[in-house]
């Protein structure tokens, strides 16, 4: 799971896509997601499977719902390749560097790889808050529920289960009148 394919060469990696605003040429968010999908292939990005794309409540100070999902492709290059290739790609949908977590056109984020971890300036490889975002392990969950986290060990699907699941009260409280 951690090595090189021999069979289709290169590395695999699990890219989540995220938007919440319109694009004067692909539309809502939705369509957004699907002409980044466009995009990356066209960037020669091997796409092997995508996610379905859910609707999700925006994390700080946006108001707007975000449609999100996830990719998974191969790539021949190196992850700070990669991610400068994704920035590329965001930019030419007009997304410019501004408030976190503010409304986006277009939010690519490399979630994991095929090489594990990595560790340079600027780019964490598990992405540092994948495990607590249920807009990105839901659509990991389906896309690629046995692929596990190198830091933790647990697969996409039992992260999303174990954010997602309920919990029970502490015991001797009482729920408030």
């Amino acid at each position: 799971m951690f090595e090189r394919s021999p069979s289709g060469g290169g590395w695999r990696y699990v890219v989540a896509l995220g938007s919440n605003r319109r694009h004067h040429r692909h539309g809502p968010p939705e369509g957004v997601l699907g002409a980044a999908l466009a995009a990356l292939d066209a960037a020669g990005l091997r796409l092997e499977r995508a996610s379905p794309v859910i609707a999700s409540a925006p994390v700080g100070p946006s108001r707007r719902r975000y449609a999100n999902g996830a990719v998974l492709l191969r790539a021949d290059c190196s992850p700070p390749r990669l991610l400068a290739l994704l920035k590329g790609i965001e930019e030419s949908f007009g997304r410019r560097p501004g408030q976190r977590w503010g409304a986006r056109v277009l939010d690519l984020d490399i979630v994991l790889w095929s090489g594990g971890v990595w560790r340079s300036r600027g780019l964490c490889v598990p992405h540092l808050a994948f495990r607590e975002r249920v807009f990105v392990l839901g659509p990991l969950a389906v896309l690629v529920p046995g692929w596990r986290d190198p830091i933790t060990g647990r697969t996409c699907r039992q992260l999303f289960a174990r954010l997602t699941r309920s919990r029970a009260a502490p015991r001797g409280t009482l729920p408030p009148r």
